[in-house]
């Protein structure tokens, strides 16, 4: 493979020097050392059912600066009944409503939404979580503490009171003062579990990074294939010797039986399935684009076809010609270029990133460019 760049203006010809100046240029990350070792399963997936879950409820600030949403009539609506439940007297219209008038001016109150994070491993009663406050028509939370609130769970059919949230807000310096946290604000009244098996089966969920086809294929071969040895005597597990342990359901999803023998405590399968390494396809063909970044990621194995580039007052050709001058010291016996030396050599005559980028979009859009490129 070799590459020619020259002046327009027919001066002598740049040496070339793989410079990582405006560039992120990352490339051979898929190295054979890197694919023998594999990365364990646990790293590129997760168990369904441990996921976290959002609290959620809405609630009454207090003690601001004059910054609340006196006109708001379900603000005044609330406040009167939280006060009559406790216990402050209230006036009573001739229907028997509560009379809202006596509270319909109160500037320093606010009503908000409250939110907080049940981690993905569940939550126990008495444990305490940070609480996210939203103001929903108040100028500002500066200076308010949130009374108490009970936070229900995300479907709104479900009454069941998993916490209570309360405290002073703090406000970020440099956030909006109509969001506010409370850390630790939130107690668990009830207890949420993580639920990680049904039915004596676990669902692998891939992470969307890694999710495709080909990786969960890969996945239900190689725990079918190292849980034989795992399992010296295959009759105890009351399955026949062979039979399939794992399945791919999607690209996503991959079920995995637990065995008889593990029925009750689980625990041990999934610590040794989740520590089993994967050796993953190699994506060395493939070119990984940010541009607000401005980061390129380019795979070693990325060719493109013997191209004249021409960038401004530069002429970059890559391919086997005549009159060529190498940019790698590596003389393949092939005609197509590796985009890491065009890339190099781009990068090398200080070339912007956003026209590497251009460059790469254009051979792609030719067909010049044999790979996959991947815009984030």
């Amino acid at each position: 493979m070799r590459a020619m760049l020259k002046k327009h203006d027919g001066s002598s010809l740049v040496s070339l020097l793989v410079i990582f100046g405006n560039v992120i240029l990352l490339t051979g990350l898929n190295t054979p050392a890197a694919l023998a070792n594999g990365l364990k399963l646990g790293e590129i997936c997760r168990l369904k059912g441990q996921e976290v879950n959002t609290l959620q409820g809405v609630g009454l600030v207090v003690g601001l600066r004059g910054t609340g949403d006196p006109d708001s009539a379900p603000t005044a609506r609330a406040l009167a009944q939280m006060m009559k439940n406790m216990g402050a007297p209230m006036g009573m219209d001739p229907t028997g409503a509560i009379n809202l008038r006596d509270v319909e001016e109160a500037r320093n109150v606010a009503m908000v939404f409250v939110t907080a994070r049940v981690p993905a491993v569940g939550a126990q009663a008495g444990d305490l979580l940070d609480v996210s406050v939203n103001a929903i028509g108040a100028k500002s939370l500066e200076g308010g503490t949130l009374m108490l609130t009970p936070m229900l769970g995300p479907r709104a059919d479900n009454k069941t009171v998993y916490a209570m949230a309360r405290g002073p807000l703090n406000i970020s310096l440099d956030g909006p003062v109509t969001t506010a946290t409370i850390q630790g604000g939130a107690k668990m009244e009830a207890t949420v579990k993580a639920s990680y098996h049904l039915n004596g089966k676990i669902t692998l969920v891939l992470d969307r990074d890694f999710a495709s086809f080909d990786t969960a294929q890969i996945i239900e071969e190689e725990i079918n294939t190292v849980s034989q040895g795992f399992f010296r005597d295959a009759s105890s597990l009351g399955n026949a010797a062979g039979q399939t342990r794992a399945r791919a359901i999607d690209q996503v999803h991959v079920e995995v039986l637990i065995p008889e023998l593990y029925q009750e405590n689980p625990i041990k399968f999934i610590a040794f399935l989740l520590s089993i390494p994967i050796r993953l396809s190699n994506h060395s063909n493939r070119v990984v684009i940010n541009e607000r970044e401005g980061v390129v990621v380019i795979g070693k194995d990325v060719e493109i076809a013997p191209v004249l580039v021409t960038h401004r007052n530069l002429r970059i050709e890559a391919g086997i010609g005549s009159g060529l001058v190498p940019i790698s010291e590596k003389d393949d016996d092939v005609s197509n270029a590796k985009l890491k030396s065009l890339a190099d050599a781009l990068n090398a005559l200080d070339v912007p990133t956003e026209d590497l980028i251009a460059i790469i979009k254009t051979l792609k859009r030719k067909g010049d460019l044999y790979g996959e490129v991947v815009f984030q």
